[in-house]
């Protein structure tokens, strides 16, 4: 009898706070971003395959493929980067 008691208080003040919330705001309005918010980017899945054989995806905000990782053996000894040509790209879907 006591449990009873107990959840009925429980779901009737849910129940009020509920309905003061909906007397404060009748007609909430929708979410809008801020003056200095962006509005969001959403980029394909798509993956890039690499010539060491990794795969790259696309990132924001323009959606361009991330650079391949730089292999080891493509640095010389002065820390330049040797130029490497792209042999072939794959789109998964």
């Amino acid at each position: 009898m006591k449990n009873s008691i107990i959840i009925l208080i429980i779901v009737a003040a849910v129940f009020a706070i509920g309905i003061f919330m909906y007397i404060n705001n009748p007609t909430p309005s929708e979410y809008q971003n801020g003056p200095n918010e962006e509005e969001p980017v959403f980029c394909t899945q798509d993956a890039m395959l690499c010539p060491d054989g990794s795969y790259v995806g696309r990132v924001a905000p323009n959606c361009e493929f991330a650079q391949c990782p730089i292999p080891k053996d493509a640095v010389m000894e002065d820390g330049t980067i040797m130029e490497a040509e792209v042999e072939a790209s794959v789109e998964l879907e």
